[in-house]
């Protein structure tokens, strides 16, 4: 299962990046494929429409979305948010100590 980390990066320091690498940590350490904007565009100084542009490409081959605390607030994450939920991903949510437990991963996941 491939996941794609969501959230508010535009405004917050050093991009949100801590958050986001923590998440993709957390995911890779349970198994799974994860595909991180931070990653994807490490450029700070990169337009926004670029970044969305390289992120929702990598979005589209995903199965699921994490959406990273705040991502209520950030047009870019309701706009993978909407992406995804439209394409039928499953969606996690931030609760406390952690996200929703991706689905269990099958062997063509490994």
């Amino acid at each position: 299962m491939k996941i794609y980390i969501a959230g508010p990066m535009t405004g917050l320091p050093e991009l949100n990046f801590p958050a986001f690498h923590a998440a993709a940590a957390l995911f890779r350490s349970m198994g799974y494929e994860v595909v991180s904007p931070a990653e994807l565009v490490p450029e700070p100084g990169t337009p926004w429409l670029e970044c969305m542009r390289i992120d929702i490409a990598a979005l589209i081959h995903c199965d699921a979305i994490c959406m990273l605390p705040g991502w209520e607030k950030s047009k870019g994450a309701r706009l993978e948010n909407a992406i995804a939920e439209g394409l039928g991903m499953r969606v996690l949510l931030p609760v406390r100590n952690g996200f929703e437990t991706p689905l269990p991963m099958t062997r063509e996941d490994a």
